[in-house]
């Protein structure tokens, strides 16, 4: 299994995020590092500060040397896919090709309302987030790009530099809707995420995957799978459980820390999950 870390930006200084980001480069185990991409604290008190994901992982991408660095997950609607392309080429040269792309639909409405954002119906948001697959995927790989869609019409477009990866840095799409999110996953996705729930809920999940995969055409062998745990309890317990969602088709395990955050708890995760890594 792989092992990474994510940390919520919110309800902190930066510094404490600037050294648990440290402490998880300087433990080998740990494969990547995540933020995520939300303007107000979210599942806690509010109002509170809150970093911005995507210049806050471009700071960090100058910070830590060995890690790979992504937003768990971008919501779709702050950004139009071209920026967003631009952006993930830029970051992934300026990381030395570390840059994982993370993608969802957005889904905060209080947020949405107090920035001006607009916030279609469900069916528009997964609509739009697969035309933003396409864009992206587009713009990384060709040289030029045309497309003509019912949100977004782009002509004659270039993401130059591209980026280091090849054919493009992986794209990780997180959700755990059956009929649009999983079925986007397997057209598009170079990793799966389950936010959360139980190991049967996952080898629910893997299995709906799958099915979607068969009706695409798409080897499903190609699209990783992983899981964000909350790891502020017992490292020990921490380990069992992620031995569980192993058993039930995940291959990466994504510890979920919130502030304070105290960098010795990495190196206790790590620990624990030694024998499964």
């Amino acid at each position: 299994m792989r092992l990474s870390f994510k940390t919520r930006p919110q309800h902190s200084e930066w510094q404490p995020i600037v050294d648990m980001w440290r402490e998880g480069d300087r433990i080998d185990a740990y494969h990547a590092g995540w933020t995520f991409d939300h303007l107000d604290p979210i599942f806690s008190e509010r109002p509170g500060p809150v970093f911005e994901g995507w210049t806050m992982l471009a700071a960090l991408s100058g910070i830590v040397r060995r890690v790979r660095l992504g937003v768990l997950v971008t919501g779709n609607t702050y950004r139009h896919p071209a920026v967003l392309a631009n952006m993930a080429a830029t970051l992934d040269v300026a990381s030395g090709g570390r840059l994982e792309i993370g993608l969802g639909t957005g889904w905060v409405e209080d947020e949405h309302t107090a920035y001006d954002i607009p916030l279609p119906s469900w069916k528009e948001r997964f609509d739009r987030l697969e035309e933003t697959c396409e864009i992206l995927d587009s713009l990384l790989t060709r040289e030029v790009t045309d497309f003509e869609g019912p949100f977004h019409q782009i002509s004659g477009a270039r993401a130059e530099p591209k980026p280091i990866q090849h054919p493009r840095p992986p794209f990780l799409i997180g959700g755990t809707g059956e009929k649009r999110t999983l079925r986007i996953a397997a057209r598009w996705a170079d990793e799966w995420n389950l936010p959360g729930g139980e190991p049967e809920v996952l080898r629910h999940k893997v299995g709906v995957l799958h099915r979607h995969c068969a009706d695409v055409g798409r080897d499903p062998t190609e699209i990783a799978v992983s899981v964000k745990v909350k790891a502020d309890g017992d490292p020990g317990a921490f380990a069992e459980l992620a031995d569980g969602y192993r058993a039930a088709g995940a291959d990466h395990i994504i510890a979920m820390f919130e502030a304070p955050f105290d960098p010795a708890r990495l190196g206790g995760i790590a620990t624990a999950m030694g024998p499964l890594l």
